[in-house]
């Protein structure tokens, strides 16, 4: 069975599932795997450490799928930022048609990559944002909801009201990213009004993602209510899992005195990307979402979007019809 959107239309997928930009874990195996199986997988750019990996990753993801992939773009404030434009030079150059931009003034880059025929999801977290980005360019939206993972912004809107505010302003194709793991997520996203769904923490649990197995066990294991909003007093939150070394963020930060430069030692990207790897959750920050309680097993992607489609096949042509009243 297909699910036909506007969205899995204009990037030409089986399924309008969309495994977004995850850094360290947006590798080839990952995002091969999700569009083998009808989605749409991402490869994260700044994971590779300069354009030309970059390059060699792009094609090592052509070697493991025919299907359609994209390459995701974060533009974030940095004392020594990358070189954005040669990823984005890289990303031209190897003919990738989807690019999922997220973070600040995208407006050079969305600019650019419709220059050269690249289809843009501007992921954000604010309708006014995401107006912006229609107004710049931009294909499609993914609107992130306060329950995911990463940076939800400082609105603190969850997806009930985000995604259906959102869909009364945008025109553009919509997808909902943030707390979506299963088929009755897909199916809410839909009659919220988006037109697909974005997940991130959950094909984290994934038999394909090149992260270590204890850590796909924690996020099992974990409810709801483990994780953990960092950085709040420094108004550039972030939502993580709740583990010893983010509770001592949490704490530190609570002292109305404290500064980034207090807790710089416990947030660094490369101890993140140790604990992915190492399976030691102490090792440095893993970023997930309040999806962690609606996860229980560690499929393969495969799996994991078969079921996500009858589920929600089986709730639009079984349950739902039964509300209705002649």
């Amino acid at each position: 069975m297909k699910l036909k959107t506007r969205f899995s239309e204009l990037v030409g997928i089986e399924y309008p599932i969309v495994q977004g930009g995850m850094m360290w874990v947006g590798r080839a195996e990952l995002a091969a795997a999700v569009s083998n199986a009808g989605g749409l997988g991402i490869l994260t750019a700044l994971t590779q450490p300069t354009p030309d990996d970059l390059r060699k990753e792009i094609e090592r993801c052509r070697t493991m799928t025919d299907k359609p992939f994209g390459v995701n773009l974060t533009i974030l404030p940095s004392v020594n930022p990358p070189p954005y434009a040669e990823y984005r030079k890289a990303i031209i150059e190897m003919g990738i048609k989807v690019v999922e931009t997220a973070g600040h003034n995208p407006g050079e880059h969305v600019e650019d990559f419709k220059k050269h025929g690249v289809t843009v999801i501007h992921k954000c977290t604010a309708v006014r944002h995401a107006l912006s980005a229609e107004k710049m360019g931009a294909d499609a939206i993914s609107i992130d909801g306060f329950e995911c993972a990463g940076h939800p912004g400082e609105d603190d809107i969850p997806g009930l009201i985000l995604i259906p505010a959102a869909a009364n302003k945008v025109k553009i194709p919509m997808i909902a990213s943030g707390g979506f793991g299963d088929g009755r997520g897909l199916v809410a996203a839909l009659a919220l009004g988006a037109e697909g769904i974005n997940m991130g923490t959950r094909f984290c649990a994934t038999v394909e993602a090149p992260i270590h197995d204890k850590i796909k066990q924690l996020l099992v294991e974990h409810d709801e209510r483990d994780t953990n909003l960092i950085f709040r007093s420094l108004r550039n939150t972030g939502r993580v899992a709740k583990t010893p070394r983010s509770d001592e963020v949490v704490n530190i930060l609570k002292n109305p005195d404290a500064t980034f430069a207090d807790v710089a030692h416990l947030v660094k990207g490369a101890d993140g990307r140790t604990a992915l790897e190492t399976g030691n959750p102490e090792a440095g920050l893993v970023w997930a979402g309040q999806v962690q309680g609606l996860i229980n097993d560690i499929p393969t992607c495969d799996e994991l979007i078969k079921r996500i489609v009858q589920e929600a096949s089986d709730i639009i042509s079984g349950r739902l019809p039964t509300f209705v009243a002649e």
